[in-house]
C-alpha cells in the first residue's frame, strides 16, 4: 500500500450477462463473484478502493437495493484482507429526484439513512454530490444546512466529494453558484466549520489550476483527493506547496500501472513515477472526453479486453454509451501504452467485438 499517498481507485460493477440489465430503470443485476474478484486484484496491488460511487454506476444503471449490497459486501470482503476502503454516501434512493421535488429534511433523511449503511459496513464515508440537493437548495445557505446535519451525524472523518457537471449535469451549480468561485468559497466555508469531520475532498473539476488553488487553501489536515482524470500525475506529484492523493476512476482500467508507479513515489522518485503515468495521460483523458459520464463504457471495456471480466454488458444498458469508432481508438491507445497483461487475448476479444 502506497506510504507516501493515500490512492483510492473507483470500482466498477461486473454485471450479470444473463439477467435482463439491459432495461432502462430495470433493477440492476450484479455478478457479484466478479465484481468482488476485481476489488480483490486492486486490494492486492496495494490500492485503496472507493466504492458505490459512480464509476460503479451510482445514478446511471445502479439502483440503491444493488448499491447497498454492493456496499455490505465490500465492507466485509475488505476487513477480511484489511484492504483500505471507502463508500459513497447520497441520496438516490429518493424515487423521481431530481425532476420530483424534496424537502432539505427529507434529503437529509436520505443521506442519514445511507451514511448508517455505510457505518454499518465498517467503511470510510464519502459525502457524493446529491442531484436532490441539486434541485433542491435556493443557495450555499441550504448546502451548509444539510451537509452540517449530516456532518454531525458522521461517527468518524468522511471525505466531501465535489462532482463536476461534465460527470453529471444534474448537479450544475452545486455549493450553491454557477461561478465555480463562488462556489469554492461556499464549501471551504463548510470545511473550515466543520474540519474536525473531514479527512478531505475529493474534487473532479477536470481543471488543474483550480485543483491547487483550492488544495492550498485547505485546513491543515484537510487533504485534497484529486478526482482529475485528466490532470492526475502532475496533482499527485504536487509542487513545493503541497500535493494531492488519489481518488480516481482512471486507477480501475491503470491499477497495474498506478502501483507501479506509487513504488517508484514512495522511494521519492518523482520523475519515474511521473514516467509512468505521464505517457498514459491521453489514454485517460479518451475515456473521459466529452459527454464524461459516458466514461464508466471504456472502464468496462478495457476490463473486458484485460481478461477481468467475461464480457462486455454493463448495468442500464451503458456498454452502449460510447461508439464504436471510441472504443476502437480506445483499444489502440490501450496497446501502444501496453495496458493490457495478455495482449492476444484483447485482440482476439477486440476483434470479436469488432466483427473483423
Amino acid at each position: 500500500m502506497p506510504v507516501s499517498r493515500t490512492v483510492f481507485a473507483a470500482a466498477h460493477v461486473v454485471a450479470d450477462p444473463n439477467a435482463a440489465n439491459s432495461a432502462q430503470g430495470a433493477p440492476a443485476v450484479v455478478d457479484w463473484d466478479a465484481t468482488l474478484a476485481f476489488r480483490h486484484r486492486l486490494w492486492s496491488l496495494g490500492l485503496g478502493i472507493a466504492d458505490a460511487m459512480d464509476t460503479a454506476q451510482r445514478g446511471m444503471g445502479l439502483d440503491w437495493a444493488a448499491t447497498k449490497e454492493l456496499i455490505r459486501r465490500s465492507g466485509a470482503e475488505a476487513q477480511a484482507v484489511g484492504g483500505l476502503v471507502c463508500c459513497g454516501v447520497g441520496t438516490d434512493q429518493l424515487p423521481g429526484a431530481p425532476a420530483t421535488p424534496y424537502s432539505l429534511s427529507e434529503i437529509g433523511d436520505a443521506y442519514e439513512g445511507q451514511l448508517e449503511v455505510v457505518e454499518q459496513a465498517g467503511t470510510q464515508p464519502v459525502l457524493m454530490c446529491s442531484r436532490a440537493l441539486a434541485a433542491a437548495a435556493r443557495g450555499a445557505e441550504d448546502y451548509a444546512e444539510v451537509y452540517a446535519r449530516i456532518l454531525d451525524q458522521a461517527s468518524r472523518p468522511v471525505i466531501l466529494h465535489w462532482l463536476g457537471d461534465m460527470f453529471d449535469p444534474a448537479l450544475h451549480g452545486y455549493w450553491g453558484s454557477a461561478d465555480l468561485d463562488v462556489a469554492t468559497e461556499s464549501v471551504l466555508s463548510i470545511i473550515s466549520e466543520h474540519a474536525a469531520k473531514i479527512d478531505g475532498i475529493k474534487v473532479s473539476l477536470l481543471d488543474a489550476d483550480r485543483e491547487i488553488a483550492l488544495r492550498r487553501r485547505l485546513p491543515e489536515g484537510v487533504r485534497l483527493y484529486t478526482g482529475d482524470d485528466f490532470n492526475f500525475p502532475e496533482l499527485i506529484a504536487g509542487d513545493e506547496q503541497g500535493f494531492s492523493h488519489a481518488l480516481l476512476g482512471i486507477f480501475d482500467p491503470l491499477a497495474t500501472q498506478a502501483a507501479q508507479a506509487f513504488e517508484l513515489l514512495d522511494a521519492g522518485d518523482v520523475a519515474g513515477f511521473r514516467g509512468v503515468l505521464d505517457p498514459l495521460v491521453p489514454l485517460a483523458r479518451h475515456i473521459f472526453a466529452a459527454p464524461t459520464q459516458f466514461y464508466k463504457t471504456g472502464v468496462v471495456f478495457l476490463a473486458y479486453l484485460s481478461g477481468y471480466q467475461e464480457h462486455f454488458k454493463m448495468v442500464g444498458g451503458q456498454q452502449n454509451g460510447r461508439d464504436r469508432a471510441h472504443l476502437t481508438k480506445l483499444y489502440e491507445m490501450a496497446v501502444d501504452g501496453g495496458i493490457f497483461p495478455d495482449p492476444d487475448l484483447a485482440a482476439a476479444r477486440f476483434k470479436e467485438y469488432s466483427g473483423d
